[in-house]
């Protein structure tokens, strides 16, 4: 409320340069979101939303149904599409999780975030898909029925392969309403991810995007060309994923860490009117590096999930159960631990640990073009996801 002076209470009263002061102490005092310059507020708003062959009105909570078409019509699984149309404009946000089938954290993440929303007070829509990929789910392994990847497909091809035939219909139909997109993940074949922002912040929208996650990790990298991630942001959508655990698991830390961080960036949005309060925030990862183990055995690690270390410091030991012999894993640069194997039997050539290292944005920048050469043992084609290695 505003003080009378000298005896006036409308705000024109005061001098121009007064409320002015008053005006930027005010919004300080009480702004939780982000400031302009660094909000991602250059999202497209939404229209009348009109998919999978309805219309979601205003202040509606809809659940609709996806078929990709690539299984025999008397045994299609349709995959549940829960859309929010809020009572205020805004943008449209996608949520989608289990890509990979057996990546379960993702799932609850997308539910606990859509039963929080009141759509009466909500600003824009949201999209949520928690199961993308439902036969992986059913059949708990993180591939399709024809052992393809459906990360390694978008944004597809009508007239392709089953997976790419699947990709597409889901990126069509569902992806191209999005303002921005966030696609959850995590570990693979027992790794386990510090709960995590994945873009590529060479994009000025998408690395806005990352500002508001709250106090959450973020790391650079470009993403595989045929991620769901990649293709949504160079189709004009800005998208991240979002990293968190281990696969075969609901982990209700990560799980809270995850939901927090979007709703933080919802709030940030201007979508809610919930706020949400964190600690310090996270540095931001220009780089990383796996490390490889060189000899088999049963891997136990010295270390833990976010623990910074240092250039030469000991990682873990590898335990060959029949020789007894120990081989020794040292950090080969300084950083964190952004990522790791758990203790398991690993055979020469596993990656254990993943390690960022705080580089110059500059440096991004200038590596940028070599990120792909780099990193190709580990993501052509022997990886998933944002270079998670499968083996």
């Amino acid at each position: 409320m505003i003080r009378r002076v000298h005896g006036c209470s409308s705000a024109k009263c005061l001098p121009r340069g007064l409320l002015a002061a008053f005006l930027s102490l005010f919004v300080s005092a009480h702004a939780q979101s982000p400031t302009p310059e660094t909000a991602p507020t250059e999202l497209k708003p939404k229209a009348k939303i009109r998919l999978l062959g309805s219309e979601v009105p205003p202040s509606t909570r809809k659940r609709l149904l996806w078929t990709s078409g690539t299984a025999i019509e008397g045994f299609a699984s349709p995959v549940p599409v829960i859309v929010l149309n809020g009572s205020g404009p805004g943008p449209v946000l996608c949520l989608t999780a289990a890509v990979h089938g057996d990546e379960l954290n993702g799932i609850e993440v997308v539910r606990r975030v859509l039963d929080d929303v009141d759509v009466e007070e909500l600003n824009g829509a949201i999209i949520g898909v928690p199961i993308v990929n439902i036969q992986g789910f059913y059949r708990g392994t993180r591939y399709l029925p024809d052992r393809r990847d459906l990360n390694r497909h978008f944004p597809g091809n009508a007239r392709g392969s089953a997976a790419t035939r699947m990709a597409h219909s889901f990126f069509t139909e569902v992806v191209r309403h999005c303002s921005a997109l966030i696609d959850l993940h995590t570990g693979s074949l027992n790794r386990t991810n510090l709960p995590q922002v994945r873009a590529n912040l060479n994009i000025p929208s998408v690395a806005r995007m990352t500002q508001a996650f709250g106090a959450t990790v973020v790391l650079h990298s470009i993403g595989d060309k045929s991620s769901l991630r990649r293709a949504a942001t160079e189709a004009g959508i800005p998208s991240v994923t979002f990293e968190m655990g281990e696969p075969m698991r609901v982990q209700p830390e990560q799980v809270e860490h995850g939901a927090k961080a979007i709703e933080t960036l919802m709030y940030s949005l201007g979508m809610t009117r919930q706020r949400r309060y964190w600690g310090d925030p996270e540095p931001v990862y220009y780089a990383s590096k796996w490390v490889r183990v060189d000899h088999g055995g049963i891997l136990f690690s010295d270390v833990a999930l976010g623990e910074r270390v240092s250039e030469g410091e000991l990682l873990g030991v590898v335990t060959d159960p029949i020789s007894n012999k120990q081989h020794r894993i040292y950090a080969p640069t300084s950083g964190r631990i952004l990522g790791m194997a758990l203790n398991q039997v690993v055979l020469p050539g596993f990656a254990a640990y993943r390690i960022g290292t705080e580089t110059s944005k500059s440096t991004a920048i200038r590596d940028s073009a070599e990120e792909s050469e780099e990193t190709a043992d580990e993501e052509e084609p022997m990886a998933d996801e944002e270079g998670e290695p499968r083996g």
